[in-house]
């Protein structure tokens, strides 16, 4: 029985997971089962308490989450290099792998403000914390662009999260932050399995 997947296609977070099994060479490996995350699905609930994806169904029934452990998890069953050895670079690599999560998670919270209220008004000051907690974010990586020289856990998930914030439209980033737009169009570029899991 191969690896399972719990997943969504828009989910930025399954996005990242998917980009480093292809990366990785494994997605021969690999079972997509789409979950229901609205309507907290049973079998989601008894996989992930916390009714949250991803989550990776073992082999022998284990379920791994949230999408920084399963990728760890991957990296080390494929004996890959998207979390490097080197002690600097490895730390380097996570430490950005948490800010572009921070930065999906700012405009998840964005979307699930009109989807989790649709019976009120957009709190307009929880929408700007976490428009300015994007902006943040991006202004400290427009004059510290990661390295391209290697696929890591953090150029993966910045670039998941650059095009997140396209494709539910909640923040105007790309005339103002030109290095990063170069940045992600090199990636795209670099790795060719990034566009191969592009949301529809």
């Amino acid at each position: 029985m191969p690896l399972t997947l719990r997943s969504s296609p828009s989910s930025p977070f399954v996005r990242k997971v998917n980009v480093a099994v292809a990366v990785l060479g494994i997605s021969d490996q690999m079972a997509l089962e789409v979950a229901v995350t609205k309507n907290l699905e049973p079998s989601l609930l008894s996989q992930n308490p916390l009714g949250k994806i991803p989550a990776l169904v073992l082999e022998d029934g284990r379920v791994l989450y949230d999408s920084r452990v399963i990728m760890d998890y991957l990296n080390t069953v494929a004996g890959g290099s998207i979390i490097p050895e080197d002690t600097d670079e490895k730390f380097n690599a996570l430490t950005l792998a948490a800010l572009a999560d921070g930065i999906m998670e700012a405009a998840l919270l964005v979307v699930y403000e009109g989807r989790y209220r649709p019976d009120q008004e957009p709190y307009a000051p929880w929408l700007d914390m976490q428009r300015e907690k994007i902006r943040r974010g991006l202004v400290s990586l427009e004059t510290n662009l990661p390295a391209l020289a290697t696929v890591t856990v953090g150029t993966i998930g910045l670039a998941c999260a650059l095009e997140y914030i396209d494709f539910r439209g909640q923040f105007n980033w790309r005339d103002d932050f030109p290095n990063l737009l170069g940045w992600l169009g090199k990636f795209s570029v670099a790795v060719p399995e990034f566009k191969d899991t592009t949301p529809a």
